[in-house]
């Protein structure tokens, strides 16, 4: 039986230090407030040392900002953990997804761009394979209920139930799904396991659950009601005294199946 992940998930914005800007790390709300936190490679060694099982990075202004993905942020994780990571925000072309994992992302997660040019992700999947794609699905809840997936950072509606477009991703050629629920993304009041759980039964690769964790029976929830393959979080790992250990330890009592050691 495969192993269920912990993975923290590392978003960025560019803030301004003395005469140039530079990447640092942010919590976010709703996508839209952000609380900036410091230097994400330094927090990524923090998480390796305490057993998280891969790290996501996304840059959150990339897209709107015309600008490509933080290579300096790339190279120095790659050079500084040695663990599998995830790189996403402003990937436009399978050239962009040629420098990441040529800089040292083992992934790369694509959004905006998938929405407009479907055509990328197969692309990105014959080149470089499918375990290298990550499609990310941001969506929110309506008032009627139903999920609608987002682009552009939050900002622009399409007409995609999240689950429909995470079974698309996978016959277009996505080898992982990261779906974000956008109005519980630092909320911490729990995943929305409903919309995750069909979106999991919609595909047959793995899917990460994120947006909302705030307690550490959110992971659980995460994986037994959510079927999710992966839980991953940013807030949490930031506003809580309990670490990536301490949650395997509860998800592992709860009878789930999650690697205990490194």
């Amino acid at each position: 039986m495969l192993k269920r992940r912990i993975i923290p998930k590392l978003q960025m914005r560019a803030s301004r230090f003395g005469s140039k800007p530079r990447m640092v790390l942010v919590t976010t709300r709703g996508f839209e407030e952000s609380l900036e936190m410091g230097d994400p490679v330094s927090q990524a060694k923090i998480f390796e040392a305490q057993a998280a099982d891969e790290l996501i990075f996304l840059d959150l202004d990339a897209q709107d900002a015309n600008r490509a993905t933080m290579i300096d942020v790339v190279r120095r994780a790659a050079e500084e953990i040695f663990m599998p990571f995830t790189v996403g925000g402003g990937v436009r072309s399978t050239e962009d997804f040629k420098i990441l994992l040529d800089n040292g992302a083992d992934k790369v997660s694509v959004n905006t761009a998938a929405l407009e040019s479907p055509g990328l992700i197969t692309a990105a999947a014959r080149i470089h394979g499918a375990q290298c794609v990550v499609l990310s699905i941001d969506y929110r809840e309506e008032k009627d209920g139903r999920g609608r997936v987002y682009s552009h950072g939050g900002k622009t509606a399409t007409d995609w139930d999240p689950a429909d477009w995470a079974a698309r991703g996978q016959e277009l050629g996505a080898g992982e799904i990261l779906l974000t629920c956008i109005g519980r993304d630092g909320s911490r009041q729990g995943l929305d396991t409903a919309t995750c759980r069909r979106a999991a039964r919609a595909v047959g690769v793995p899917l990460i659950a994120a947006g909302g964790c705030g307690l550490a029976s959110h992971f659980v929830e995460g994986f037994q009601d959510g079927l999710a393959d992966a839980v991953a979080a940013g807030t949490y790992f930031f506003t809580k005294d309990e670490n990536i250990m301490q949650i395997r330890s509860r998800i592992h009592n709860a009878g789930i199946p999650i690697r205990l050691n490194r």
